[in-house]
């Protein structure tokens, strides 16, 4: 697969198989203002073609954020693979997911997320978590946005 020569301006790379979320994100970003901040993929191994793909190391995004359910490689493979890579490791992650499972957002704070956020129902709320994740890729760790469902920061 061929990415778009556009990589140095994404702060953020997701990804989420889901079209209606990435839509939904993108509608969100582009609310902030941020359109060009985000670059979405469709699952985990798609995620690491791209990052493969990126030549120069300082334009590899600024944050990682993973949904959990994806066809062929899962949040929780991406996330494990990404925290075994030295090329990848010190990129921050988020875990963006529906699941409000314990222990299966203790496993993924364990393995190296940053931050572990359900999904938000209200479209306000996406916009909410959109500046969140903006923020966070500046550098910018205060608070993780509560928005209806679990959101807990590993620190």
């Amino acid at each position: 697969m061929t990415f778009a020569l556009h990589m140095s301006k994404v702060k953020i790379l997701l990804a989420d198989d889901d079209k209606e979320d990435q839509l939904i994100l993108t509608d969100s970003f582009s609310e902030i203002g941020r359109a060009d901040s985000i670059q979405f993929v469709d699952d985990g191994e798609l995620l690491l073609e791209y990052l493969h793909s990126i030549p120069q190391k300082e334009d590899l995004p600024s944050l990682i954020v993973l949904d959990l359910n994806m066809p062929r490689m899962s949040g929780t493979e991406t996330l494990t693979a990404l925290k075994a890579s030295e090329e990848y490791k010190h990129i921050p992650v988020i875990i963006y997911s529906t699941s409000v499972n314990d222990v299966e957002m203790n496993k993924c704070l364990e393995t190296g997320a940053e931050a572990y956020i359900t999904k938000p129902v209200k479209y306000e709320d996406s916009i909410k978590t959109a500046q969140y994740f903006y923020d966070f890729s500046l550098g910018n760790h205060n608070g993780v946005p509560s928005v209806g469902g679990p959101a807990t920061a590993n620190t």
